[in-house]
């Protein structure tokens, strides 16, 4: 494991760009203390999002998960770029040519993907501890380890996604038109979904049939918190709206997103495996 992680590593942090992207993705980690600072005038109403709770403990797991998601988007390209390169630049064929098996090397791109995901995780970790234990009105050990079930399904969506990108970067092989297809493929998922939900008479069914797609899954796992927010509830209130959501993390959704997980990684394999290289 440490060795065929350790040559992908050393692949990506000498390859200029991936070096880039990988920093600056850590720097914007990071850059989620400016959140605090963000104000928003809505007429009357002035609102500073340091003081609607989002650093409180439990919730900034909630917040920063959901956040910190967005910028997947980062180590995705590397994820594409990984594939490509291999074939550009043939060091997946240099690779075979010394000794490494197809499945050691599909396995070595595996263990890129969860050392991803779980240097990332740690590090939204790391940075929401800090930023409650700075903001947060509440210090007591059983409120603020609570509700850190947000963490493992952020880890899970990161998992499923870069093992998406993995399954593209394998099947197109050139990064910029398998970015494409990701693009090209959320955008079949939200239109399709939209035009589903407002015109089948039973909503709630096209919700459960789109839970299980690729993407839709994956962001089902971290509910959007922002109607959470102490300033969007009380507007909510004093319009005589009652928030019925479930902010929950989905464990149906993990299992989900496990299978396409692995339903990827599997393709990625048998794709390599038959490909004539």
């Amino acid at each position: 494991m440490k060795r065929l992680l350790s040559i992908e590593l050393q692949k990506i942090w000498k390859n200029r760009a991936s070096r880039i992207l990988t920093i600056t993705y850590f720097l914007l980690l990071t850059f989620l203390s400016f959140i605090a600072s963000i104000k928003f005038d809505i007429g009357p109403i002035h609102i500073r999002l340091a003081d609607q709770g989002i650093f409180d403990f439990p919730f900034i797991w909630h917040f920063n998960s959901f956040i910190a998601a967005f910028l997947k988007i980062f180590l995705a390209v590397i994820i594409v770029s990984m594939m490509a390169n291999e074939y550009s630049y043939g060091t997946l064929k240099q690779n075979l040519i010394d000794g490494m098996s197809k499945k050691e090397f599909i396995i070595s791109k595996v263990y890129t993907i969860i050392a991803f995901a779980a240097v990332s995780t740690l590090f939204v970790f790391i940075v929401s501890l800090i930023l409650g234990l700075i903001f947060s009105s509440y210090d007591e050990m059983s409120i603020i380890f609570s509700k850190m079930d947000y963490l493992l399904a952020y880890f899970i969506k990161l998992i499923g996604f870069f093992s998406f990108c993995l399954f593209i970067g394998v099947l197109i092989k050139r990064s910029a038109f398998a970015l494409g297809f990701l693009f090209m493929w959320f955008i079949f998922e939200m239109i399709s979904y939209a035009i589903a939900y407002n015109n089948f008479r039973n909503p709630a069914l096209v919700d459960k049939i789109y839970d299980y797609f690729p993407l839709m899954s994956m962001w089902s796992l971290v509910p959007q918190p922002f109607t959470k927010l102490n300033a969007v509830r009380t507007i909510g209130s004093q319009l005589g709206v009652e928030d019925l959501r479930n902010y929950d993390v989905p464990y149906s959704s993990i299992a989900i997103v496990l299978v396409w997980a692995t339903l990827f990684i599997y393709a990625s394999y048998k794709i390599i495996e038959k490909r004539d290289l």
